[in-house]
């Protein structure tokens, strides 16, 4: 089907292709449904969606039902499986293409699961590729800017993301979990029957009490009836939002205040976010995925407050992605950070070398300058070798943005095998044992 679709694309114009292209996909998912045999029936199905947060979430939730005994499986951008059986996500997506989905839906009604927790991408929801999944909890981080390369605008962006609660209303407990405060939480709340609310400065949940570490975050949870006691052993700030959402999942299917506090503890991490690599050099290396102006932000006024020192970070942009979105991540990173070193980032068949132009335009509003603070380095193997070898300081911070979990990087001669946390673990050791000079 994927090939189909790619020689349609080829052959038709591309706004064409565009408008009839959700219609191949809802033929995809009726099909696999069908063969299949409409795996997800039957199932609870969770349904996290939002420009960030949405993989820590899924993670969270799964952690804390898999803690309860629930049998519960789970897809995310990361990983998949049941219960502690996880496996990583090779696909370069959020949600699985429809037969994939489907696939998978299927091994998880063989292995007895009733829970499934799945992470729900607007792509997925505007070309129908969810089709036959009975989501009957949806759930919102946030919405921010992104993906206009496709959705066109804003508004519809909002739309594709409002999907899931429209189909959340239709099924079982036709509940919305909804961020209170983001600035669009009244139109999810107005789109499913029940919904709670959740945030830091409002909600029926409100997180109160917020203490940040370096390697956890801890807060209280005021709800009307109870108080909950919340550690999240994941730093960011960010967290307490993504965590709020596993306490209105956890309320709404039965959970004690026990259950909720102990399983969301249990999640000890999620791969490539803010990931901490340690091979025992004197300072700080983080991995993110964080890829759009809002989780820049969101990263980096999270680490800037506890890098005394340097604050080095290296990043790039997806080729074939949004053009807009680059000069803006530039500036935010040129704000935060002491240095900067633009690399490669699955930049695909579109030229590597205007791509880092176009984010270094957004760091030269900074003041930085190219050779001095500001580096263009285009294989990304080399940037994080250049980067890591600049830092020395207990109180230097390295950060590696935009690849985390991801096993494979996009370049014009095809997709490469790629493990940035293992790389990055390889050229420290490497540099750690390089004798020093006297």
């Amino acid at each position: 089907m994927i090939n189909l679709r790619q020689t349609v694309k080829q052959l038709i114009p591309q706004q064409l292709f565009k408008r009839l292209e959700p219609y191949g996909h809802l033929v995809e998912a009726i099909l696999a449904n069908i063969r299949y045999g409409f795996p997800s029936r039957g199932m609870h199905v969770i349904g996290v969606t939002g420009t960030n947060g949405k993989t820590t979430t899924t993670f969270l939730i799964h952690k804390m039902l898999y803690s309860a005994r629930f049998k519960v499986g789970m897809l995310s951008t990361v990983a998949y499986g049941v219960g502690k059986d996880i496996k990583p996500q090779i696909e370069h997506m959020t949600t699985a293409q429809a037969g994939i989905l489907q696939k998978r839906l299927r091994e998880f009604k063989k292995a007895g699961v009733e829970w499934v927790v799945l992470e729900t991408s607007s792509h997925s929801l505007a070309q129908y590729r969810t089709w036959g999944v009975p989501y009957e909890i949806a759930a919102i981080t946030n919405v921010t800017d992104d993906h206009l390369d496709y959705h066109g605008t804003f508004d519809n962006y909002l739309e594709a993301k409002r999907r899931l609660f429209k189909l959340a209303a239709k099924n079982g407990r036709r509940l919305g979990i909804v961020n209170a405060d983001d600035p669009n939480a009244q139109k999810f709340t107005v789109s499913t029957p029940r919904s709670v609310s959740y945030g830091v400065k409002s909600g029926d949940l409100q997180a109160k009490n917020v203490n940040l570490a370096v390697d956890h975050i801890s807060y209280t949870v005021e709800a009307p009836d109870e108080k909950y006691d919340i550690t999240v052993n994941i730093s960011g700030e960010f967290n307490v939002s993504n965590s709020l959402v596993a306490v209105a999942v956890g309320r709404e299917v039965g959970l004690t205040k026990g259950q909720i506090e102990r399983g969301i503890a249990a999640l000890k991490g999620v791969e490539g976010r803010m990931t901490i690599i340690d091979e025992g050099q004197p300072f700080r290396v983080l991995v993110d995925f964080a890829s759009t102006p809002d989780a820049f932000s969101r990263f980096f006024e999270n680490v800037r407050p506890v890098t005394k020192g340097k604050l080095i970070a290296v990043f790039g942009s997806a080729g074939r992605r949004d053009e807009a979105k680059r000069a803006v991540q530039g500036e935010i990173a040129g704000k935060y950070s002491n240095e900067i070193i633009l690399t490669e980032e699955d930049d695909r068949d579109v030229n590597g070398a205007e791509i880092l132009d176009q984010i270094a335009e957004g760091v030269k509003k900074t003041g930085k300058i190219i050779d001095q603070d500001m580096f263009l380095i285009s294989d990304r193997a080399s940037a994080i070798r250049f980067a890591l070898e600049r830092a020395s300081s207990p109180d230097d911070t390295v950060v590696l943005l935009g690849k985390g979990h991801e096993k494979t990087i996009e370049r014009a001669d095809g997709v490469h095998p790629w493990n940035e946390i293992e790389i990055t673990r390889r050229i420290l050791r490497e540099i750690l044992d390089k004798p020093k000079q006297s």
